[in-house]
């Protein structure tokens, strides 16, 4: 009997998973549906492409995108429900399009005198589950997202009211960000925005591969650009309950750093010194320039937010670019790295701080560019998630959620930072979303001349659609420089030079350590290391020489 029992119980259990995996490939199979019938709709209106073409355009297979969902339990009820909390989002929480709207998302903000996640929720606020469509996985978060609450035992009446698609048992209805600015545009457009059961909007701005499709379908300033924090009502914890989810018909789940300690919030360690990641020695800046010296500064800087957003990739991505780093001649003392919450990286790199830390960050790029003759070359190594103004985030270091301004390194922030800068030139290696923010306000500053600012190479491919030119990338693939390569030849590779700017494509045509490009005859690797690699002495007249002021 007790075997009968067992038996049953696996049963039983392999039967759940089987319903549960039927269930979740309904949703997303609905979701992406909405999603390209827009996206057909709007090709077909707005250009001159065959309906066949269209429907290639709009196609967006399954296999292509990572699915995140937070599964609601058997028996739910009242205390199971969910709220989500983005990062990005004014007072932080996503809004249902009719059922939070400006209307409730202001009720959700008029809770006063308790935490944001204590606040009691508006009954529109709260979910059964949330799911997540993810088409650009292999790209950094900070491009667009298609979210939708879902909500079970919701009649079709309901459903309907809620503009959401209705699924017979469930409804899934887009969220949104809540009270940003042009959501009381999209619910003024009129009827042509129906889609079936579920409702999306046009216009946006290019980003990464898939993403253009989701801005061109979401548009505008209410577009979801992260994983939210998913937590349950009532959860003081607020722990994540969103999961990416491991699927054959899906694109894999990007792989996550292991993380290597379990210490508390950071903002904790003013009251326990004795933890792990409190014992951490504190940045020196001010030894980082010497007198009668110049040499070579780089500061890395790969936020990270989340556990849930740093991916293996990202600590790679540091390791490789501090290797070629080192390798052109930078001192490990002169390459400062501030990674995710708690600075520590799988491989033995020296000189790592956590990403928490912003006024240290910010204090040690400003000493440098303050100091004169501190720094000849000047690299920054930006790659973190990004919101659509072009604002870092850091890291989540209090754990609610939300990207308070100690969270993140807005653009008006770093060109602060730069402004009049002494070194010789400042270059920004930028791998990440919205760089033409930063691209754009530099192009009208008076007060960067020496700062040059180096993209990811991108290629639009069509109107709705922008991937990443795998053979440029590999071309000129930062990573890949040398002490000998000339970086106007490196970067021009695959089309690169399009993503540089012309008045200051001077400043690039010089090494990464400064020696001239095609020296005749050309230098040696002595002369280089002795000349231009790492620091050199500057004579004493050099050294006390006054600086000429610009006009």
């Amino acid at each position: 009997m007790r075997l009968l029992a067992l038996l049953g119980a696996v049963l039983l259990a392999r039967s759940a998973r089987g319903a549960a995996s039927a269930r979740l490939e309904r949703w997303v199979r609905a979701g992406l549906q909405s999603l390209q019938w827009e996206q057909l709709e709007r090709c077909l209106r707005r250009s001159s492409a065959s309906e066949a073409e269209c429907r290639r355009l709009a196609y967006l297979p399954p296999s292509s995108v990572a699915v995140y969902a937070s599964e609601p339990r058997a028996a739910a009820g009242p205390s199971d429900k969910v709220l989500a909390v983005l990062p990005d989002s004014s007072g932080g929480m996503l809004g249902s399009e009719l059922q939070s709207g400006l209307g409730s998302g202001r009720l959700l903000n008029r809770r006063e005198g308790l935490p944001r996640y204590q606040r009691p929720p508006h009954d529109s606020a709260a979910h059964d589950a949330v799911l997540v469509l993810d088409p650009s996985p292999e790209e950094n978060f900070g491009h667009p997202l298609v979210l939708f609450y879902v909500d079970v035992n919701v009649t079709k009446k309901r459903c309907s009211h809620m503009d959401g698609i209705y699924l017979g048992v469930e409804c899934l209805t887009l969220a949104l960000k809540g009270r940003c600015q042009n959501q009381l545009k999209r619910r003024q457009t009129g009827p042509e925005r129906f889609l079936g059961n579920g409702r999306l909007t046009g216009g946006g701005r290019g980003g990464p591969s898939g993403s253009r499709l989701l801005e061109q379908a979401i548009g505008g300033l209410c577009e979801v650009h992260f994983l939210p924090l998913v937590a349950a009502v009532g959860d003081s914890n607020r722990t994540q309950r969103l999961r990416c989810v491991e699927h054959a018909e899906f694109a894999r789940c990007p792989q996550l750093l292991p993380v290597t300690s379990s210490s508390p919030p950071v903002s904790s360690c003013e009251l326990n010194k004795n933890t792990r990641r409190c014992h951490q020695q504190p940045l020196a800046t001010h030894l980082s320039c010497r007198l009668y010296q110049t040499c070579d500064h780089a500061v890395l800087l790969s936020g990270g937010w989340q556990e849930q957003f740093t991916l293996q990739r990202h600590a790679q991505n540091l390791l490789e670019f501090y290797r070629m780093l080192r390798n052109n001649g930078f001192h490990k003392d002169h390459i400062k790295t501030f990674f995710a919450g708690s600075g520590q990286l799988p491989e033995d790199v020296e000189g790592v701080y956590s990403a928490t830390e912003k006024t240290v960050i910010r204090n040690h790029v400003s000493y440098i560019c303050r100091k004169q003759h501190c720094a000849d070359t000047l690299v920054l190594y930006l790659n973190s998630p990004t919101r659509n103004d072009g604002a870092m985030l850091l890291w989540d270091a209090n754990l609610n959620g939300i990207a308070d301004l100690k969270e993140r390194y807005s653009v008006n922030e770093l060109l602060t930072d730069l402004a009049g800068c002494k070194a010789t030139r400042v270059l920004l290696f930028v791998d990440q979303s919205y760089s033409g923010v930063l691209s754009k306000r530099l192009r009208g500053s008076q007060k960067h001349f020496n700062v040059v600012l180096i993209q990811s190479p991108v290629r639009q491919t069509n109107p709705f659609q922008t991937q990443r030119l795998n053979q440029a990338w590999e071309d000129n693939n930062w990573s890949f420089i040398s002490p000998t390569t000339c970086l106007l030849d490196h970067l021009s590779k695959g089309g690169g030079t399009s993503h540089l700017f012309e008045p200051w494509t001077g400043l690039l045509n010089v090494t990464l350590a400064g020696a001239p490009c095609n020296a005749t005859p050309p230098l040696t690797d002595s002369e280089l290391r002795r000349e231009y690699q790492g620091c050199q002495n500057l004579p004493t007249a050099l050294w006390h020489q006054k600086p000429r002021r610009s006009h």
